[in-house]
């Protein structure tokens, strides 16, 4: 059986509506989402995330998906912090 995966969730209020079995344990927006762009018909998804860490910087996470196959990078950037952007999305900007 194929499961069909939401990829149009950007928050964890998201996929407490759009996922029925979700379970989460501690802050599920501890990672903000910075940009995303995804096609349901296509089958495809590409999302950067990150979690500030207050006056060091912030962890980042790339994801992309291809229908089944997926590939993330994480990495620290050193001296950034996370504020708002267009489309109530967020950036990355200098200390």
């Amino acid at each position: 059986m194929k499961i069909l995966k939401e990829l149009h969730n950007t928050n964890v209020a998201e996929v407490l509506v759009n996922v029925p079995d979700v379970k989460i344990t501690g802050n599920g927006d501890m990672f903000q989402l910075l940009c995303k762009a995804s096609s349901k018909e296509q089958g495809w998804m590409k999302s950067c995330k990150a979690m500030e860490i207050e006056n060091i910087g912030c962890v980042v996470q790339v994801t992309t998906q291809q229908g089944e196959q997926v590939a993330e990078a994480l990495t620290f950037v050193p001296g950034v912090r996370i504020t708002s952007d267009i489309n109530n999305g967020r950036k990355l900007v200098s200390s």
